[in-house]
């Protein structure tokens, strides 16, 4: 588990926009709504922004979280799409 302090910065249930930068893969969005799909269900409008140099794209989405658990768990399962690289 994380050692994170999301319930002391953050009032729960809240929108938090995560920032998911992968490989510039067509499916990352797809993918990326998926994952979020079985963990906070919901409409998802991700907004997709290359690198400069277009070997990467920064995916952001915002999501309803409801605890400092919930919002770990999105982490970590973002962070296991094989295609991310890093999860803000």
């Amino acid at each position: 588990m994380m050692d994170t302090h999301f319930d002391q910065l953050l009032d729960f249930p809240c929108m938090q926009t995560f920032k998911v930068m992968g490989l510039a893969d067509p499916t990352l969005p797809e993918q990326i709504v998926a994952c979020l799909q079985e963990h906070a269900p919901g409409d998802y409008a991700p907004s997709v922004k290359p690198s400069s140099k277009g070997k990467y794209h920064a995916v952001s989405i915002g999501v309803r979280v409801t605890s400092k658990e919930h919002m770990e768990t999105i982490y970590t399962e973002l962070a296991q799409i094989e295609i991310v690289r890093v999860v803000l």
